[in-house]
C-alpha cells in the first residue's frame, strides 16, 4: 500500500519481515508442543526456539530457485539452526503455517482497527452531546423535511459505529482459528493434541474441521465487516461534504494554517478529508466480492485464494485503519456553525412545520385528505411566492374555521421536535 494512505503500525503488520516472523512463531509453537510430548529432543527445541526470523532478502533469493515461498523460508531457517531443522515442519503442510499465521495477522489487524474505532466513537459521542439540542433541518431526498438536532445526527452515526464494532468483534472471534492438521486435514502425521497445544501457545483456537486450509467463510466475514464499516464512514463523510457546500455552510473541516485549497483560487476550502474517506471506502468495498469468491475452492484446497488475499488483506486493513484515523480528526476538529444551521432551518419561512398543521386539523375532526389539501395549497404558495407559511395560514379563512391563532402558533413550535431528544440519547448512549 502506498505510504500516502498508510499508517506505519498497520503497514508493518503486512511486511515480509513480519510475515516470516509469524511463520517462525507457528513453527516454534508446533515444535514446543511436540517437545512437551517427547517427540523432539529438548536440545534441538532450544535451538529452534532461539532461532531468528530469516532475512527477507535471503528467503526471496532462495524462492527464485524453489518457486515455493514456504520451502524457501524453511531452507533459510535451516541455514541458521543446522541439524535441528529436521524437526521443523515435521508432519505439517504449507497451509498449516500460512493459514495459522494469516489468522494471527488478521486478528492483530482487527485489534488495531477496533482501537481506532473506539477513538472515533469517543469523539463522535463527545460532539453529539455538545450539539444535543442544537436545532438543524432534517432532510430527505436532499430537501428540507422537518427539524431535528445536529446531536441526533451524530448520535445516529455513533449507534451505527457501535454496530460496526460488534460485527468486527464477532469477525475477530471467528478468524482467530489456526490449523495444524496436515495435507488434507486428517492429522495423518501429527496428533490433534499437537494442534491444540500449538494454537493455545499462539492465542488461537484449532479449527474444528479444516481441510488443507481454514475455510474462507471466516475470512469473508472479516472483509464484509470492514466493508460495512467503510460504508458507515462514507455516510458520515458524505454528510460533512453536504454541510460544507457553500449554499449550506453549516460545518467546516479543520483547516490548518498555511493550508491551500486550490492552486488557482485562493478562497477555496474544500472537503478534501471527507472526499478522501469517500474514495477509499470504495476500495475497501471492492475487496468483498473476491473474499466471497474465495470460499469456493476446489476440494480440500487450491491456491486461487492466495494471490487474492496477498492484495486484499493488505488493502482492506491498511485503508480501514487509515480512514478511521482521518475521520476521527475530521470530527474532532469540525467547526460547526450553529447560527447557519438555524438560518437554514428558517429559510423556507416555516414550511418545515406543515405536518404539525396537518395533524392539528386531523385532531379537530377534519378528514386527512381535506386537511392535506388545505395545508398544501398554502405551503406551495409560500414556496413559490417566498412568503411565511404562518401568514398564509392565518389568512386562509377555510382553514382557520377549524383552528385558532394559538393552535397555529403551537404548530410552528420547535418544542415537539426537541421533546424526546433526551430519551433517544438514553437509548443510544446509556446501554
Amino acid at each position: 500500500m502506498i505510504p500516502r494512505y498508510s499508517r506505519k503500525e498497520m503497514s508493518a503488520l503486512w511486511s515480509d519481515e513480519k510475515k516470516y516472523a509469524l511463520w517462525l512463531d507457528v513453527e516454534k509453537a508446533v515444535c514446543a508442543a511436540m517437545t512437551e510430548q517427547g517427540l523432539i529432543p529438548a536440545d534441538a527445541n532450544e535451538k529452534i526456539q532461539a532461532a531468528r526470523s530469516p532475512e527477507a532478502s535471503r528467503v526471496e533469493e532462495i524462492e527464485k530457485i524453489t518457486r515455493h515461498d514456504v520451502i524457501a523460508f524453511l531452507t533459510a531457517l535451516e541455514e541458521q539452526i543446522g541439524d535441528a531443522a529436521r524437526y521443523v515442519h515435521l508432519g505439517m503442510t504449507s497451509s498449516d503455517v500460512l493459514d495459522t499465521s494469516f489468522a494471527l495477522q488478521l486478528k492483530a489487524a482487527l485489534d488495531a482497527i477496533i482501537r481506532d474505532l473506539d477513538e472515533l466513537c469517543s469523539t463522535v459521542s463527545q460532539r453529539a452531546h455538545e450539539f444535543k439540542k442544537t436545532p438543524t433541518i432534517g432532510r430527505s431526498h436532499g430537501i428540507h423535511a422537518e427539524p431535528t438536532t445536529y446531536g441526533l445526527v451524530l448520535a445516529g452515526f455513533y449507534a451505527e459505529l457501535m454496530r460496526d464494532k460488534a460485527r468486527l468483534r464477532q469477525a475477530r472471534e471467528n478468524i482467530a482459528f489456526g490449523k495444524i492438521s496436515g495435507a488434507v486435514g486428517t492429522f495423518a502425521h501429527l496428533d490433534p493434541s499437537i494442534e491444540a497445544r500449538a494454537c493455545e501457545i499462539l492465542g488461537l483456537k484449532p479449527d474444528p474441521v479444516s481441510t488443507q486450509i481454514v475455510q474462507r467463510d471466516r475470512h469473508a466475514e472479516v472483509f464484509a465487516s470492514l466493508a460495512i464499516l467503510a460504508g458507515t464512514m462514507e455516510r458520515m463523510a458524505l454528510d460533512v461534504r453536504h454541510r460544507m457546500r457553500t449554499e449550506v455552510n453549516e460545518v467546516q473541516e479543520p483547516f490548518k494554517k498555511g493550508q491551500k485549497g486550490s492552486s488557482a483560487m485562493p478562497h477555496k476550502r474544500n472537503p478534501i478529508l471527507s472526499e478522501n474517506v469517500t474514495g477509499i471506502a470504495r476500495l475497501i468495498r471492492s475487496t468483498v466480492v473476491p473474499a466471497l469468491e474465495n470460499q469456493a475452492l476446489w476440494h480440500e484446497r487450491d491456491i486461487s485464494h492466495s494471490s487474492v488475499e496477498r492484495i486484499t488483506a493488505l488493502e482492506a486493513t491498511v485503508l480501514t485503519d487509515f480512514i478511521l484515523d482521518r475521520l476521527e480528526k475530521v470530527f474532532r476538529g469540525l467547526v460547526v456553525d450553529t447560527g447557519q444551521m438555524q438560518a437554514n432551518l428558517e429559510m423556507t419561512g416555516g414550511l418545515v412545520f406543515s405536518q404539525g398543521l396537518l395533524l392539528k386539523l386531523a385532531r379537530k375532526g377534519v378528514a386527512r385528505q381535506k386537511a392535506y389539501v388545505m395545508v398544501q395549497r398554502n405551503a406551495l404558495k409560500a414556496f413559490d411566492q417566498k412568503k411565511p407559511l404562518k401568514d398564509l395560514i392565518l389568512s386562509d379563512r377555510e382553514l382557520m374555521s377549524y383552528l385558532d391563532e394559538k393552535e397555529v402558533e403551537e404548530s410552528f413550535s420547535m418544542k415537539p421536535h426537541l421533546e424526546h431528544v433526551d430519551y433517544i440519547f438514553e437509548r443510544v448512549f446509556d446501554k
